[in-house]
């Protein structure tokens, strides 16, 4: 997937899966390959990326000479494609029988590959590597209601939130104090606006699902069959946050943003806080000097005392005719030495044991960037992914949806909610 900067949430593209793979896609034991992977090695397979060869080419066709030479008679054909209609691509491929053997995923676009029996089951094949990952990171491409894992997860991603301090300090605010708790965010927030006569807004997104999960809200029941967003916590978030909205310190298009536009606001001084991550402070030290100059830099705000943690991995095709190379070459892209070159390519994070104990993401040198991985690193070692991974595009579209509806008063917040899970109960249903 694009790693080019943190995002505010991964592309969802389970729901299209869900919608467009047919029945006749589901495995039938016939049709599929074998979860043994103890053959020897050997054999064509293909490996799909998604949306990384623009930047990092020469990385990945290193990783396949290196393969090849360890493993004599391999030959790994890589593809890559565009982020633009990747969960299309990939349901038509899965559908007519054609999808690479090694799959680049978010948890939320293999659930539905998982249901199909085109996703491999890697308790069963791949097992053993287990103990090489760290607990939350193999555990995230897990289907709640079903058995099994099933993808290794590749590389992670998680950031800070940036803050202006020049808007804090106009405010009356202390700027070496950003606010640490949901109270002092909203607190600070509408401060911030009051003093700016409504021209400052913190905030520049509406609630999403993460959100609700780092309020402290449950989102969905253990057994994966509905979902509990609107309880009186969650009612409690879309309250303040409509709080916030009619005092202007939510942004007013925070109903229609997206992560290039929030970035664009904060680039410009328009709000004052922003999620993002070490590759955003290059973007402001060369696009936006003023701001850089002062940008503050704070940990995520959450109630549950851990951060949101975004999630790739890369699923095996239970069809592969080539399992043991199949299974050999996702676990060789994501297994501690190759998670660990890529991490010192681009801002991102290993999700084998041990590595975020290395001195590049321990070790401070007095930069800001380093400051920044160095504090990512440490949170990611407890940080969840809050997104359920049966939570689709469509359910988010029905959030989103309910979450206008309360800010813009056309229902109460308990309302939206309600409305909100009732339609996502009925499409979990349905997938």
């Amino acid at each position: 997937m694009r790693i080019s900067r943190i995002p505010r949430r991964a592309v969802a593209a389970g729901a299209v899966l869900a919608v467009l793979l047919p029945l006749s896609a589901c495995g039938d034991g016939d049709e599929g390959g074998s979860t043994d992977a103890s053959g020897k090695i050997e054999g064509k397979i293909t490996f799909q990326t998604w949306n990384l060869k623009a930047n990092f080419k020469p990385y990945f066709e290193g990783l396949v000479d290196e393969f090849e030479k360890k493993y004599p008679g391999t030959e790994v054909h890589w593809v890559d494609q565009p982020g633009e209609g990747y969960a299309d691509k990939i349901s038509a491929d899965a559908a007519g029988g054609t999808l690479p053997d090694v799959v680049n995923v978010s948890p939320d676009l293999v659930a539905p590959l998982a249901k199909a029996g085109i996703a491999m089951d890697l308790d069963k094949a791949a097992g053993k590597y287990e103990k090489e990952y760290l607990p939350g990171a193999w555990k995230s491409h897990q289907i709640p209601g079903t058995e099994g894992t099933y993808a290794f997860p590749w590389y992670l991603n998680t950031g800070p939130l940036f803050y202006n301090k020049r808007l804090f300090k106009d405010a009356g605010l202390d700027a070496d104090k950003p606010p640490t708790t949901y109270d002092q965010l909203f607190e600070d927030a509408l401060e911030l606006s009051k003093k700016s006569d409504g021209k400052v807004a913190t905030l520049a997104n509406a609630p999403t699902i993460e959100d609700f999960g780092r309020y402290g809200v449950p989102l969905m029941d253990k057994e994966g069959t509905g979902f509990s967003f609107n309880d009186a916590k969650g009612v409690e978030l879309l309250t303040k946050y409509k709080k916030l909205y009619d005092a202007k310190a939510l942004d007013g298009q925070a109903l229609t943003a997206t992560p290039e536009s929030t970035g664009k606001k904060f680039l410009t001084e328009a709000v004052a806080m922003n999620p993002g991550s070490a590759l955003d402070l290059e973007k402001f030290k060369k696009d936006a000097p003023t701001l850089y100059k002062n940008i503050g830099i704070t940990p995520q705000i959450s109630s549950t005392g851990k951060d949101n943690m975004y999630v790739m991995g890369l699923m095996v095709n239970a069809r592969t005719k080539q399992t043991p190379a199949a299974v050999a070459f996702a676990h060789f892209v994501t297994d501690a030495q190759h998670q660990m070159e890529f991490a010192k390519k681009v801002a991102i994070f290993p999700s084998t044991k041990g590595s975020l104990d290395d001195p590049y993401f321990t070790k401070q040198d007095g930069k800001e960037d380093t400051r920044v991985r160095v504090a990512a690193a440490k949170s990611i070692k407890t940080a969840v992914n809050y997104t359920p991974v049966l939570f689709s595009e469509q359910m988010k579209v029905e959030l989103r949806n309910a979450v206008a509806r309360a800010l813009q008063g056309k229902e109460s917040p308990k309302e939206a909610l309600d409305n909100a899970v009732k339609n996502c109960d009925r499409l979990l249903k349905q997938s």
